[in-house]
């Protein structure tokens, strides 16, 4: 595969892989009894509605040409915390953790589903190599795309999950990050992402098979 056609096929696993992320939290979000993102035509798979010009757009370009691995993200999908229901077996865990999960999971998920296609790859043999290739892709990306998001700092969906199992007596910790969530942000950007891509590869080794 030619470096401009690999350009352009991570670009959209890309896109592709950050709108099934936003549209799980929509669709979560509106399973428990909120209809923001319904109501803003954000439950949709087309891409118009869910393009960030700087994280899907400018970012992956940028990353692609640094580093040669695409990265970025797409508009963030609204909802209302108050208009969330908490079902019964959720017990004390906050609503909100289910919203913010749901958008790793789904990475997560379709790290698994394609990984199964490597793994498994000799019942598949009539896909051509360029398939296998794609899917190596899609399964790193969308493994990335996870341990990122699952960080516990504001504003990644890693934070919701903490603060929905912070005691009440810790309220303070969850307003300390809020407050200075960018500056833990950038810190966590700099200092700590470099541990994501061994996380990420030592997951891709184990879901798929190669390497191990």
């Amino acid at each position: 595969m030619n470096q401009a056609l690999q350009f352009i096929f991570q670009i959209a696993i890309l896109i592709f892989s950050v709108i099934i992320h936003e549209v799980s939290h929509g669709a979560v979000a509106y399973a428990l009894g909120d209809s923001t993102a319904k109501d803003e035509g954000r439950l949709t798979l087309n891409p118009v509605n869910h393009l960030d010009p700087f994280g899907s757009i400018l970012l992956p370009v940028l990353t692609y040409l640094m580093g040669g691995f695409i990265f970025g993200w797409a508009k963030p999908v609204p909802y209302n915390p108050y208009n969330l229901k908490r079902p019964r077996w959720l017990g004390r865990i906050s609503p909100d953790a289910l919203v913010g999960v749901a958008g790793p999971l789904s990475n997560i998920f379709l790290a698994v589903i394609f990984g199964f296609f490597i793994r498994f790859s000799g019942a598949y043999a009539f896909f051509p190599p360029a398939f296998f290739q794609i899917a190596s892709f899609v399964v790193f990306l969308n493994l990335v795309l996870a341990i990122f998001n699952l960080a516990p700092i504001p504003p990644l969906d890693g934070s919701k999950v903490l603060f929905a199992f912070l005691p009440g007596r810790a309220y303070e910790i969850q307003r300390f990050m809020e407050r200075y969530g960018i500056i833990l942000f950038l810190a966590f950007i700099f200092l700590l992402s470099g541990i994501i891509i061994p996380i990420a590869d030592f997951l891709f080794r184990i879901i798929t098979g190669l390497g191990v």
